[in-house]
């Protein structure tokens, strides 16, 4: 038998452990964002990896603001979203060389919003052959990279584009 090896998701998924408050919240008010794999700070949004990615290089575009509703953004926070959509698809391009993409929002939860509090973007890399039997027949979603490793290659690309924008 083969073995996935993923400890890091038995917190979430086995025992359904979650900070208290607001995750997104916390985490753009703490001052470690590698630890919390922060990628990127803009004025009213940041973009952080999801800890329990989809895919390899699954972030978010995540308002500093605590809104759950898209209607409600301010006009500035809503540009820099798709902003910063566009700006980490050419960084996920960069570093990991994806076949397309998923991206959008889940508003509410009767949606699928995991977090409904608090609005964010998904940007999720995908490749062919990215989706077969395992999570339909085996409920287990292989995810080959670790956390840290994905994280340094974004941070990379950011900077190698920053860069080249001088």
């Amino acid at each position: 038998m083969d073995h996935l090896w993923a400890p890091w998701r038995k917190a979430y998924v086995i025992d359904g452990a979650r900070e208290p408050g607001c995750v997104f919240c916390t985490k753009a008010n703490e001052e470690t964002d590698a630890d919390n794999f922060i990628l990127h700070r803009g004025k009213t949004c940041y973009v952080i990896m999801n800890i329990y990615p989809y895919n390899n290089g699954h972030v978010m575009v995540v308002p500093y603001s605590h809104v759950s509703e898209y209607d409600e953004l301010q006009d500035e926070i809503a540009l820099e979203i798709t902003q910063l959509v566009r700006h980490y698809i050419r960084v996920l391009k960069r570093a990991m060389s994806p076949q397309g993409f998923n991206t959008g929002m889940n508003i509410g939860s009767v949606a699928g919003a995991g977090i409904a509090a608090h609005l964010h973007m998904h940007i999720v890399p995908r490749w062919n052959g990215d989706s077969n039997f395992m999570p339909v027949i085996g409920q287990t979603k292989v995810i080959s990279e670790a956390l840290i490793q994905t994280f340094e290659k974004l941070m990379q690309a950011e900077a190698e584009i920053s860069q080249q924008a001088e």
